[in-house]
């Protein structure tokens, strides 16, 4: 691990990218993306459908399953002005609690054309079942770069319910276009379940039940983790340097059943699908070196440096997820809630993964960093070759296979 990765310049992993070679739309048929494989020093590209035959068959393939959330609410002041409010996250409560509350909520928001909303009450109608409802917004006070923003509707629904319908789901914003209705679907994967992210997993889009049926038939492991993704994962790294870049801040969930599948699983290949897996599974490993130390730790914070201060103590993956494991059970947890700002970065000594399963990322960003940590400096040569064979780029574009050398 470098000294300083602080020191790690973001010029080094940039790359020329065409606005043509970015997926607009998805393929009709999720399966038939392009696979581009890195294995063993090769690449070598396929289709997505044959990825159980490319797999090694003792491994064991991670998810993180979940689901987007239609988290852009829009308002019309009676001067016709539009306010859009972004859901991000709950406001001092727990995703799930605050997805079941009938009447009112409180989230952390960001808001466009907030200069238009100093105050006041705003209302918006919405339909379910040809029956329509109100639900209206009160700004209450600002937290960082965003605000805290009070919900409260009419109908006695969930509010799962209300955002679903009275929301539009987030697309990324380097597509330039507007939510569509097929996003609802295709912006999703096909095993999404726990509702919180505000970005998809998007290296799980390629999955269909066909491919899930495949990779099970063949003796492959598969577990369901949880990561909600934050607006943040889009946030570009503006400094020079990535010791200037400020990770964002990721709710995790993984159970007792999860932990003890991987350990059990140890020692033969584990690869999560998609980048916010690895850092799920990476970030639990470091609670549980911090838990060698320290047992009587109240929760899980991982803070984007920990790694690179905790390293000098790192001790055997078992031991770390087992400590993990003693720590929900003394505490009565079968899941295990908590809160990651891991940056992963070249240098970096992977504890838990084997490879990684993901889409082609956007120059400058901290997922290229995470790909360069294993495989090196590959991804050069793999992302130049995905844009000299027609690889389609970054959400909706095709898919990798990266092992670790």
């Amino acid at each position: 691990m470098p000294n300083n990765p602080r020191d790690i310049a973001i010029a080094d992993y940039d790359y020329p990218l065409p606005e043509e070679r970015i997926a607009k739309y998805p393929l009709t048929e999720r399966d038939h993306s392009k696979l581009l494989t890195y294995r063993n020093g090769a690449i070598d590209e396929s289709q997505f459908f044959h990825l159980p035959d490319l797999l090694p068959c003792n491994a064991m393939l991670l998810f993180n399953n979940t689901k987007v959330i239609h988290a852009r609410l829009f308002f019309r002041k009676e001067t016709g002005a539009l306010i859009e409010v972004f859901c991000l996250e709950p406001y001092k409560q727990p995703v799930a609690q605050a997805f079941e509350e009938r009447h009112h909520c409180s989230w952390l928001c960001f808001i466009g054309n907030n200069k238009k909303w100093k105050e006041g009450l705003l209302t918006s109608e919405f339909n379910i079942n040809n029956s329509k409802y109100k639900i209206q917004a009160t700004r209450r006070e600002a937290v960082g770069n965003a605000w805290v923003v009070d919900f409260d509707w009419t109908g006695g629904m969930s509010f799962a319910e209300v955002i679903e319908h009275a929301g539009v789901i987030p697309l990324p914003p380097y597509l330039h276009r507007d939510a569509e209705e097929s996003d609802k679907e295709r912006y999703q994967t096909v095993y999404a379940d726990p509702e919180g992210s505000v970005a998809a997993p998007t290296a799980g889009l390629h999955f269909t039940d066909d491919v899930l049926n495949a990779v099970r038939a063949k003796g492959i492991a598969t577990e369901f983790i949880t990561l909600h993704v934050g607006a943040g994962t889009f946030k570009p790294v503006s400094s020079d340097t990535i010791g200037e870049h400020e990770m964002h801040v990721e709710k995790v969930q993984i159970s007792r059943g999860n932990l003890k599948h991987i350990i059990s699983h140890l020692g033969k290949p584990i690869i999560p699908v998609g980048t916010t897996t690895v850092r799920t599974l990476e970030s639990v490993y470091w609670f549980g070196v911090q838990l060698q130390s320290n047992p009587d730790m109240d929760a899980m914070h991982i803070k984007q440096w920990d790694p690179y201060t905790l390293c000098k103590n790192d001790i055997p993956t078992k031991d770390a997820l087992q400590n993990v494991l003693k720590w929900m059970e003394v505490h009565g947890m079968e899941f295990l809630d908590g809160d990651t700002q891991l940056l992963i970065a070249p240098g970096y000594r992977y504890h838990v993964i084997d490879g990684l399963i993901t889409n082609f990322h956007q120059p400058k960003s901290t997922l290229l960093l995470l790909v360069s940590a294993l495989i090196g400096d590959a991804w050069q040569d793999c992302y130049r070759y995905a844009l000299d064979h027609g690889f389609r780029f970054l959400s909706y574009g095709d898919s990798c296979l990266f092992m670790k050398p």
